[in-house]
């Protein structure tokens, strides 16, 4: 009898670590999902030019913060961007929008119930902590900080290393409860066909 118990605290243990592991993974997946890549791509390999490596003068200063503004706009613009499968097998992909998906290039869109990827709140969460994600890789740059606040970088250090990982946190926490299903710009639908059409 005891032996029974323990076999079944111990399945019990396993189970609750693994739906720990899964839901810390998807948490860290969503994460990487709502920060388009290849916007911080463009931002770390345009900075350097843009800042002069942090030796900044006026048009440098200008520069950084058209930069700055324009990616900060991609990552909160991304989070209401989706994509479905139409009917021909192609990836179509749109817009949300209050009453669904609108998509610029699929001919066959009106004739098809998009309405399940109508805008939903946590699609502004998203956006905003896509926002807040990429305001702290960009405005905590060493080029960034050179060029527009230098004496912050040697004044504040423990803030510089404590902000991000904070801010991480944070936002890995409020992706499990608010999970993300869209499929934006950049990332391949999940199903397979488009079931959606009516």
């Amino acid at each position: 009898m005891t032996g029974e118990n323990q076999s079944s605290t111990s399945s019990s243990n396993t189970t609750t670590k693994k739906n720990v592991g899964d839901k810390t993974f998807q948490g860290v997946g969503n994460l990487i999902k709502v920060l388009p890549s290849g916007t911080v791509f463009l931002f770390q390999f345009l900075n350097p030019l843009l800042t002069n490596k942090g030796s900044c003068h006026t048009a440098n200063k200008y520069l950084a913060g058209a930069l700055l503004i324009i990616c900060g706009l991609s990552c909160f613009f991304a989070s209401f961007t989706d994509s479905h499968v139409g009917s021909n097998g192609k990836i179509y992909y749109g817009v949300a929008t209050m009453n669904g998906l609108h998509t610029f290039s699929d001919p066959d869109s009106s004739k098809k119930n998009l309405s399940k990827y109508k805008l939903r709140f946590s699609d502004f969460v998203h956006a905003f902590l896509a926002l807040i994600i990429f305001a702290v890789i960009a405005l905590l740059n060493s080029n960034t900080i050179k060029c527009f606040y230098p004496s912050f970088e040697s004044t504040e250090k423990k803030l510089m290393m404590a902000l991000p990982v904070v801010v991480g946190g944070i936002s890995s926490f409020v992706f499990m409860v608010f999970p993300s299903t869209r499929h934006g710009v950049g990332y391949p639908p999940t199903q397979t066909k488009d079931d959606s059409s009516e």
